[in-house]
């Protein structure tokens, strides 16, 4: 080739081996014997009765070292030691705690060659991502939470630390999840128990030791390694106050059940299917470069791997033959040499799913390609795969397979294109290439999902937060939205347990004259019409001396169904813009201003007349305050280290509903509906079963008020009936019940199934008279969720 051109000779070079030395990390591992105990208390603790499992190399399949396997006893003692570190922790001033998490990111770059390769040896993702993506992102994740840390008292007043937090990780980003999860957590005042994943705990135990190299207080940091049933003793132990959980959706589905009856906070990050959107207009070769980050990267298994690829029609042949060349060029090998792009699958069970739903994909009638890569000898490894001729219902376009493996499909037109993205029970991230921002903003905006990347993927940072819509989970990773995941407001744990409603105690007392109930039988109100029960069947509302009130319709599950689907009607709410929200608002508190004298002399009947009379007053203040909220509560734009901004948009939930509680009727109804609406959701009401007759003076406020039909709808009936027809609905995506305990646990257990947001009272008594328990952030954090979109800009 003495004649060749530079770029021939340069076309037939090829890759030298450029291996990682592992002579440090392995040393590191002899140093402790190849064998682990928990980390409890500042200390290396042996397990109690589990014994030891083994953590293996999947690039070969040789031991790295024994981990013990914890039982509940090692649960206990951590969060026994956990407890016992909190009062000591929380003691510290907030500069105190700042130092600590600052000097766990100078230990984390200081060891963070060791810290690279044990992550590559232990999870086979390759090493180019463990010491340029992970470690780095570790090490960020302390840094920005020493800043909350020192910022705590000023930026979150009235709040506290949760308590004792049980933590979960998984095994595709083994140490930038323990960051994820600890850093805040820390930062907060809390105390953690964390349980890494059973393939990869090596790094995690890493960790363990750095915080006792930066002198962190004994307890306040406990590692406790296992299988799932340790995990399952963690979210079963009633000392731990919160759950903070990242893994698969059908665990989650089992971790909601598990705390439904205690009152522990719970996030949950699981799952996804992101759609990697392009269209005719973005650059193809940049895009291409896109996917081998969106799918390719962590060998896919990544919870928002971009594996779904749609492509609009008309460069569909054009993108797959680009994409199917540079799928030829990757390099699948070890994952210690610093070429490799692909390493290995991280343990054979997830290698046999992986085969699996391929198989189930060919036989569904799609077109798989793969690249002719050679794959090592021994290792758990698989080719970067395409699949074309995908129907939008195939497994493999619905289900999540967490490896290489990409399906394709076309879409015509930007509308076609959001309904595909959106057709999907996830909703975690996704990605969108257009050199048209207009085109990439506007599906940005419609795509549901938690991080949209515009012209980019997969990129992230501690200041920006991180988490899903729908199945895929609710709370955020990093950003003051992340902090909050870790905090409560301090009266609420003052709040005494409501009461259990005991059946049939109230006094009954037939005498009231038939004339008087004709006007007290009020309907149901569905979009923004009164409308007659499908049952046909009435409840008696009676005073607190036994009179009959009136009657209220017995509704049932289809009232339920009529009523969300003029809920999802009326979804243009939320495109409204805040002044115009505000405007309705402001005209609802002026027409409950002119009939307050009239509502407030029949509720007396029952709460008595000074309450009647200061919920009104209350309830006109927080029409106002919510009308005032409605351009306050803003999103913001993040800068993170990149030639990016993150839009942080404050977005309506989509479809809520809400059951009010029992007492102060009006103003529970109020305070509880009308920051869901503020935020650009449409409402289910289940109005207070002490006096639904409220219903009536509502729906005649609404209707006076040009409250679009839809945006609030009221259903009368038993709560406990209509709240598990609610949460069990697919297309209702939150539920916020207020009540006894056991009302908010059966709406947490009869939620599972779908994974909605549900916010609950947790059986404590709020005092809804009360502006600081009543009203504002704490409401509006739960109304909205935030939606992320990176936009890259500059040169």
């Amino acid at each position: 080739m003495a004649n060749a051109s530079v770029a021939e000779k340069f076309r037939s070079m090829e890759y030298g081996a450029a291996p990682e030395d592992s002579g440090n990390t392995l040393a590191w591992l002899d140093r402790f014997g190849r064998r682990f105990g928990h980390f409890i208390g500042g200390k290396w603790q042996p397990p109690k009765a589990g014994g030891y499992f083994v953590t293996a190399d999947p690039s070969t399949g040789e031991k790295l070292a024994e981990v013990a396997a914890g039982t509940a006893a090692d649960v206990n003692a951590a969060v026994r030691a956990a407890r016992a570190a909190l009062p000591r922790w929380q003691a510290l001033a907030p500069h105190a705690r700042a130092r600590f998490l600052y000097a766990l990111a100078r230990q984390v770059l200081k060891h963070s060659r060791r810290l690279a390769v044990l992550e590559t040896l232990d999870n086979g993702k390759p090493i180019r991502e463990s010491r340029d993506i992970d470690i780095p992102l570790v090490a960020r994740h302390f840094y920005y939470h020493a800043g909350w840390a020192q910022l705590l008292e000023q930026e979150f007043p009235d709040q506290g630390a949760c308590g004792v937090v049980g933590q979960i990780v998984p095994w595709n980003f083994p140490l930038l999840m323990v960051a994820w999860k600890i850093a805040p957590a820390l930062a907060a005042g809390n105390t953690v128990v964390l349980k890494p994943a059973e393939f990869t705990p090596l790094t995690a135990l890493a960790f363990a030791e750095l915080c006792n190299e930066v002198g962190l207080p004994p307890g306040v940091v406990n590692i406790v390694t296992g299988d799932g049933t340790t995990g399952a003793a963690l979210v079963a132990h009633p000392g731990v106050d919160k759950i903070a959980f990242t893994g698969s959706t059908e665990v989650g589905r089992a971790i909601r059940r598990a705390t439904a009856d205690s009152h522990k906070k719970l996030s949950l990050e699981l799952g996804g299917k992101s759609p990697f959107v392009v269209f005719e207009d973005a650059d193809l070769d940049s895009a291409v470069e896109g996917l081998v980050d969106g799918i390719w990267l962590n060998q896919g298994q990544v919870c928002c791997a971009g594996s779904r690829l749609l492509m609009q029609e008309s460069i569909a042949i054009e993108l797959t033959k680009k994409l199917q060349a540079r799928m030829a060029a990757l390099r699948l090998g070890a994952p210690l040499d610093k070429t490799t792009d692909i390493g290995a699958i991280v343990a054979q069970v997830q290698l046999e799913r992986i085969e699996r739903l391929v198989a189930q994909g060919v036989a569904e009638g799609a077109s798989c390609w793969q690249p002719e890569l050679p794959l090592p000898a021994r290792g758990l490894y698989y080719r970067p795969t395409l699949f074309t001729n995908v129907h939008p219902t195939s497994v493999v376009a619905q289900t999540e397979i967490f490896g290489p493996v990409l399906a394709a499909m076309t879409f015509r037109t930007p509308t076609e294109a959001v309904e595909l993205a959106n057709n999907t029970a996830y909703g975690l991230a996704a990605s969108v290439w257009s050199e048209s921002v207009n085109v990439a903003l506007q599906v940005a905006a419609q795509i549901k999902a938690g991080v949209v990347w515009v012209n980019s993927t997969n990129l992230f940072d501690a200041a920006c937060g991180f988490g899903g819509y729908r199945e895929s989970g609710y709370g955020r990773e990093g950003g003051r939205e992340g902090m909050r995941e870790y905090l409560e407001p301090l009266w609420l744990r003052k709040a005494a347990p409501l009461p259990a409603r005991a059946a049939g105690s109230r006094r009954r007392t037939p005498s009231v004259e038939a004339g008087k109930l004709i006007d007290r039988t009020v309907k149901l109100y569905i979009g923004g019409k009164q409308v007659r029960p499908d049952s046909g069947y009435s409840i008696e509302c009676r005073s607190r001396t036994g009179v009959l009130l009136g009657e209220t319709p017995l509704g049932n599950r289809k009232d339920i169904r009529n009523a969300v689907e003029a809920a999802r009607r009326a979804q243009h709410w939320s495109s409204a813009s805040a002044h115009q929200r505000a405007q309705v608002l402001y005209y609802a508190a002026e027409n409950l201003t002119q009939r307050g004298e009239e509502v407030a002399a029949r509720l007396a009947a029952v709460v008595g007349s000074r309450p009647a009379a200061e919920e009104v007053r209350l309830g006109v203040e927080r029409l106002f305050a919510y009308a005032a909220w409605a351009d306050k509560y803003e999103g913001v734009v993040h800068s993170p280290p990149f030639r990016n901004i993150s839009v942080a948009m404050n977005e309506a939930i989509g479809t809520a509903a809400v059951i009010c509680p029992a007492e102060a009727p009006l103003l529970g109804f109020l305070s509880l509906v009308l920051p869901l609406v503020v935020a650009g959701n449409c409402v289910i009401a289940v109005p207070s079963a002490s006096y639904p007759l409220i219903a009536g003076d509502l729906y005649q406020l609404f209707d006076t008020s040009d409250v679009p039909g839809g945006v609030i709808n009221i259903v009368t009936g038993r709560p406990a009936e209509l709240m598990k027809v609610l949460a069990e609905h697919d297309d209702v995506d939150a539920l916020w019940c207020y009540g006894e305990q056991e009302l908010c646990a059966a709406a947490k257990r009869s939620s599972a199934g779908n994974l909605k947001q549900v916010w609950t009272n947790e059986g404590r008594r709020i005092n809804f008279f009360s502006t600081r328990e009543g009203e504002g952030r704490w409401y509006l954090d739960h109304a909205f969720q935030v939606k992320n979109i990176w936009v890259p800009y500059g040169e």
